[in-house]
């Protein structure tokens, strides 16, 4: 499936480590605008980095994007970080209005520039994010709104500058788009199918995919012994 863009990349960010306050720890969170071609490589866009490499950056997490139209929501919640909350400033490598959360779906295929990018799974705020903008909740809104943003694997290496096109050409399930992953996976006890259905979902990176099946296999044993104790209490009854 081959579709005209669906959107613009407004600006591309990357950048170097940078020391994040009050308490000092190196972050890739700071980037910076980059004019002009920026080179996307399997590991992301060549230059960027991450102070913590076990859970940023990667093949998996190549390429972050976020919808730029969801800072107003930013602001709107936390006046007081307003100034701050940019195009760039939490830490996302694409810019770009238009499409969000519920219309880009696990494992979609997208052009930008001469690069070819696959959804791969959701961004998962973290605590940075409050240090950032001195704004204690500003992570657990970002995921309970589900305005996270989203990940690329790189399928074809390339160049990408703001003004290229977003063209889908391929999407594997239409049901799992990155909000509905997000009202799965954050549901306090989700159907087991779901879950199972979304660990399997083309295209989503190993790591949830695995979480995605444990959970479930995890569920479905509780829900096998509350149903032999909830069994063994009627018969006490008898």
């Amino acid at each position: 499936m081959t579709m005209t863009p669906t959107s613009h990349i407004d600006h591309v960010f990357a950048g170097g480590l940078d020391v994040l306050k009050p308490e000092g720890q190196r972050t890739g969170i700071f980037k910076r605008k980059i004019s002009g071609p920026a080179r996307v490589e399997l590991n992301g866009i060549v230059g960027d980095q991450h102070g913590d490499t076990r859970v940023h950056g990667g093949p998996e997490k190549a390429v972050h994007q976020y919808a730029a139209q969801h800072y107003q929501r930013l602001a709107q919640a936390f006046a007081h970080s307003a100034p701050e909350l940019n195009p760039g400033s939490l830490g996302e490598n694409v810019s770009a209005h238009q499409l969000s959360e519920r219309d880009v779906h696990i494992g979609d295929v997208f052009r930008m520039g001469s690069a070819v990018l696959q959804v791969s799974q959701p961004r998962s705020p973290c605590w940075k994010i409050n240090h950032r903008f001195d704004a204690e909740r500003m992570s657990m809104f970002v995921a309970k709104e589900r305005i996270t943003g989203w990940y690329y694997r790189v399928i074809q290496p390339g160049f990408i500058e703001a003004g290229d096109g977003i063209e889908l050409l391929d999407r594997h399930t239409e049901r799992f788009s990155i909000d509905e992953f997000w009202q799965v996976q954050l549901s306090h006890r989700p159907v087991i199918d779901d879950l199972l259905a979304l660990a399997t979902t083309h295209g989503l990176a190993e790591d949830w995919k695995q979480r995605l099946t444990k959970r479930a296999e995890w569920l479905q044993k509780t829900f096998r012994t509350e149903t032999t104790a909830q069994l063994q209490t009627q018969l006490h009854k008898l």
